[in-house]
């Protein structure tokens, strides 16, 4: 359910990161955010009921990564492409228990980053099921 915008909006924001209080924003009054350890997982709750889970990767550190240290013009779909070989490995892991729990797959890519996304909707009225999910979500990609 969407909750685009308001006070309802801000109800579920407020009782998140009561819950969850590593949850941030990535832009006032806009998503939440919560990192799910080192490895580069994130995940996200969003006001129009979408809930994400993403690993992803900055186009500047696969630049780093391929080019090692060297400041070589690469293309960026050259780069596109080993930034989907670097999260490959952690997302394969992953990818069996997110597709059974009714997550679909995309690719996420701009200029600053790539991303494999894994996203359904979610009803953010009901509470207790958004936290069972974080907590389900936090769970599986910390371990």
């Amino acid at each position: 359910m969407s909750l685009e915008s308001g006070p309802a909006w801000a109800q579920i924001r407020a009782r998140l990161r009561n819950a969850v209080p590593q949850f941030y924003e990535l832009e006032s009054g806009a998503a939440l955010a919560l990192d799910l350890g080192d490895d580069g997982w994130l995940l996200e709750v969003r006001s129009d009921g979408q809930f994400l889970c993403q690993h992803g990767i900055a186009m500047d550190d696969v630049k780093s990564l391929m080019c090692d240290g060297t400041t070589e013009d690469l293309g960026s779909d050259e780069v596109a492409k080993q930034a989907k070989y670097f999260l490959g490995p952690a997302v394969s892991k992953k990818r069996p228990a997110l597709l059974k729990a009714g997550f679909a797959e995309q690719t996420d890519m701009n200029d600053e980053y790539v991303a494999i996304t894994f996203h359904k909707p979610i009803d953010l009225q009901r509470f207790d099921d958004v936290i069972a999910a974080v907590r389900w979500c936090q769970t599986l990609l910390r371990s």
